[in-house]
């Protein structure tokens, strides 16, 4: 569960954008969308190796 502790003198708005950040960082919303839509195994394997084309293909970070 995500939550935030809003400060004293702190905005509301500041807050709900500090909470978006932490929510959308957490990756609920990608997990509820991938338990929520059904993929076909023979789609997921195509996604699963174009996923791993591109990362072959992107040089790695320092």
């Amino acid at each position: 569960m995500v939550g935030i502790q809003v400060g004293e003198n702190e905005s509301i708005d500041k807050a709900l954008k500090r909470f978006k950040k932490k929510y959308e960082r957490s990756g609920i919303l990608k997990e509820f969308k991938k338990r929520t839509a059904y993929i076909k195994p023979s789609v997921q394997k195509r996604m699963d190796r174009l996923k791993a084309i591109r990362r072959a293909q992107t040089p790695p970070q320092e």
